[in-house]
């Protein structure tokens, strides 16, 4: 891998590796470059999890023309090919070196343990919805404890903006989550559950299922779970998986047909937990 790294830094192939170097022994994202060679040496793999290609996505934006390597896993694969499509990074222009990487439903192996089953707390697991479960675990609630367990989960929030700000396919220039007409912004607590329904909604078709925006969120909401909700719906609908190739995204093709039955949007019931 080094030896890769380096080849590619000396004949220009890239202008720069996004990798990890350990630094005070905590493996960080650090930039690899020809005019500093011997630091190539210090490129590690490791356990511990960045949105590199979020990087890659900033640099780009400034500097079009750069020519960018990254380690990838498969989920930071499936993030550059959602990018890719989206025109927010040239494929001619960056190349990766693949590792391993975490399970998930649009990857069947896996050897590294990010996603090992995290402990969850009784209360937790007896009024709002165990991260470790499966989608089809929690879709066996009912309408109402379904309901009433997702709404525990959200006003948990504090408005961090830590899901967004990880995640690797966050690229709008202006957010609706900043939007006053949508969310109100401020150091006031989110409009439950508006802040996470947005979300969720851009989110589908553009999740890649890494589980960096649970892992970064501070309150432990299971986010993963909510965003494979929306992208089985997208599957679904459009029989598209996220992420698994380069092919234009459902949402960016348009028709002369209506495909989609209307139908009336039913307001949200409110439940009385006192």
């Amino acid at each position: 891998m080094n030896s890769k790294v380096k080849a590619w830094l000396e004949d220009g192939t890239i202008d720069i590796f996004l990798g990890y170097k350990e630094i005070d022994h905590h493996p960080l994202p650090y930039c690899f470059t020809k005019e500093r060679l011997d630091e190539v040496e210090d490129l590690v793999l490791s356990p511990v999890r960045y949105s590199l290609e979020k990087i890659a996505t900033h640099m780009a934006a400034v500097e079009p023309g750069i020519k960018i390597g990254m380690l990838a896993r498969d989920c930071n694969s499936r993030a550059l090919n959602v990018l890719y499509l989206w025109n927010q990074l040239n494929p001619d222009n960056v190349r990766t070196v693949n590792v391993n990487c975490c399970p998930s439903r649009l990857k069947e192996h896996g050897d590294c343990s990010y996603l090992e089953p995290e402990t969850i707390g009784a209360y937790k697991k007896q009024v709002g919805v165990d991260n470790n479960l499966a989608l089809e675990d929690v879709e066996a609630y009912g309408e109402t404890e379904r309901l009433d367990r997702w709404m525990y989960e959200f006003q948990k929030c504090i408005k961090c903006y830590g899901c967004r700000n990880i995640c690797p396919v966050c690229f709008c220039k202006e957010c609706s989550l900043e939007h006053d007409e949508l969310v109100r912004t401020g150091p006031l607590l989110p409009d439950v559950p508006v802040f996470h329904m947005v979300r969720a909604v851009h989110m589908a078709g553009r999740c890649i299922d890494c589980g960096l925006c649970e892992a970064a969120c501070p309150m432990d909401i299971p986010l993963r779970l909510l965003y494979q909700k929306v992208n089985q719906i997208v599957m679904d609908l459009f029989d598209y998986e996220t992420g698994t190739s380069v092919e234009q995204p459902p949402f960016s093709i348009l028709g002369d047909t209506v495909t989609l039955e209307p139908k009336p949007i039913e307001p949200l019931k409110v439940i009385n937990n006192e």
